[in-house]
């Protein structure tokens, strides 16, 4: 008989309940902390992160379940409990999937929580770490999340956060627009993901992602309109996190009046949880409907990946905020090669390689794409107007920014020496012929190309000569050497500001962590596809 007391397996959840202890210490310790000692909660947050990174590190050994339905078996009440043959009745599990994502959602968070280091004097200290560590939590909970209301629950965990911080710009127009978007566009996709799962429990009368997947199996001849149109409401929210076309419209303006971390940490772990989510519930539970969802995939990557890249080769070198606009529909070009494998997966016998490469895609893009950000945070200092000509001639006033920004957009683009982001298109590819997806191989080979023209027209721009700056009036102060970068051509008439220790961390740490990939790729590939569940 199925018993409802059970044991709680705290090293399990120590990655994503650690964030989410701390985020209430940041809370009130903001209460007590002057605002000369604000600077403290940022290193606070710091460590908290690589602290629940840390904590992952007991968990590779095995697979931890806990919120188990266990079962008690006649006579023997006083022994402990029988967990469920393969662990289809626990609500949480920390398999191999769910160590390598939670390492890319806690390592994101932490490049931003660096990023952020003295650099959003604007924002509420409190606020602000709290949101990020809040949003952290329920991402590091998604991919633990094996039945269907902690999926939702945890989406909403990570997204609702996400909302605030995207609009705590007191004041900025901009910031509070693309807050609403962000909000009304979510809420929307929620609701109709909630619809989903209703018509899916009513058909299957369980919420186990595992004993879904059966119940669907099963279900009464009257009952499977119903499951199917539950499943394809349920994978339209993780879809919209994961900013797949057509449910892409909101990213540009979020992204752009965001703060630039913010936009870094949806770029990076905002994807992670929409692909996780989109992966547990098109493999586990819908796994029944692969030849349906399998095709949609498909369909949804093309789309996604056309869209993207055309809309971030329309980007003008003059437009303000152009270049988190480009990286903004650079992104979703990218969710749309992450969606490949998936649409592989559905016709192959054993989805563990196509999963794997998805996985292993996401961890080599976080990194180049996080490290792209950084450098567009320092460069923002500077030039506050955020356009593309802010960055004409950088490798003369910023080398060894530039040399780091030209690396992360030929990462990005898939060419030497960019190794790691060829290296993982080339997987994509390879997942996409092997399942036969011939059509959206060549879709792909066609963007890829596409893509190419406009990260490599902001590279160029990294190395170009500036052009000659006008006379300042006396009294400008003119920024040069490490304190400025060129402005639409012309040197920037503004303060020297010291470059915060955490962002300069951060760029090195992107670009450290980009050149060992880049030196032997194959080994997140192969440690990524051993992420089954």
């Amino acid at each position: 008989m199925p018993s409802l007391v059970q044991s709680v397996d705290w090293t399990a959840l120590a990655p994503a309940a650690i964030p989410a202890v701390l985020a209430l210490v940041v809370l009130v310790a903001d209460l007590f902390l002057p605002k000369a000692r604000k600077e403290l909660l940022a290193w606070i947050t710091v460590a908290g992160l690589a602290l629940a990174a840390l904590a992952l590190i007991p968990l590779r050994a095995g697979r931890h379940a806990t919120f188990c339905v266990t079962v008690v078996h006649p006579g023997a009440e006083t022994g402990p409990p029988a967990l469920p043959a393969g662990g289809g009745g626990c609500s949480y599990a920390a398999d191999h999937f769910t160590l390598v994502v939670q390492a890319l959602v806690l390592g994101g968070a932490l490049l931003t929580a660096l990023l952020s280091v003295n650099t959003q004097d604007d924002i509420p200290a409190g606020e602000y770490w709290f949101l990020l560590l809040a949003s952290a939590s329920g991402a590091a909970l998604l991919p633990a999340s094996r039945d269907l209301a902690t999926l939702i629950v945890a989406l909403e965990v990570a997204t609702l956060p996400a909302f605030a911080l995207v609009g705590l710009r007191r004041g900025d127009k901009l910031s509070s627009e693309a807050a609403l978007k962000f909000f009304l566009s979510s809420v929307t996709a929620t609701a109709v993901s909630l619809l989903g799962i209703s018509f899916v429990y009513a058909a299957t009368g369980t919420m186990h992602l595992a004993a879904v997947a059966d119940g669907l199996t099963h279900a009464p001849a009257q009952l499977v309109t119903v499951a199917k149109v539950g499943a394809a409401l349920t994978l339209v929210g993780f879809a919209f996190k994961l900013a797949a076309a057509p449910f892409h419209f909101w990213v540009p303006d979020t992204y752009a009046g965001a703060p630039l971390p913010v936009a870094a940490y949806l770029s990076v772990v905002g994807k992670a949880a929409g692909f996780s989510g989109l992966i547990l519930a098109s493999v586990i539970a819908f796994k029944p409907y692969h030849d349906v969802w399998g095709p949609a995939f498909g369909v949804l990557a093309a789309l996604t990946m056309t869209v993207g890249n055309v809309g971030a080769l329309r980007q003008r070198p003059d437009v303000e905020r152009g270049a988190v606009r480009l990286l903004a529909w650079s992104s979703i070009g990218q969710a749309g090669y992450l969606l490949v494998p998936l649409a592989a997966a559905s016709s192959a016998a054993d989805p563990a390689h196509e999963i794997g490469t998805t996985v292993a895609y996401a961890l080599m893009y976080a990194v180049v794409n996080l490290g792209a950000f950084a450098v567009a945070a320092l460069v923002s200092r500077t030039a506050p107007q955020g356009r593309l000509s802010d960055y004409r001639g950088l490798y003369a006033t910023r080398p060894l920014a530039a040399l780091a920004l030209g690396f992360f957009l030929l990462c990005l683009a898939g060419l030497p020496p960019g190794v790691i982001g060829l290296f993982a298109k080339v997987a994509v590819f390879s997942s996409a012929v092997g399942a036969q997806h011939g059509w959206l191989a060549v879709i792909m080979a066609v963007n890829v190309v596409i893509a190419l023209v406009y990260y490599l027209r902001w590279t160029a721009l990294l190395f170009t000569r500036p052009e000659s700056a006008p006379a300042q009036p006396p009294g400008a102060v003119t920024t040069g050497g490490a304190g400025g970068v060129t402005t639409g051509g012309a040197l920037a008439a503004v303060p020297v500001t010291r470059t915060p220790v955490g962002l300069v961390a951060a760029i090195t740490l992107t670009a450290l962590a980009g050149v060992a990939l880049s030196g032997a790729p194959q080994l997140v590939l192969r440690y990524a596809q051993g992420s089954l569940f």
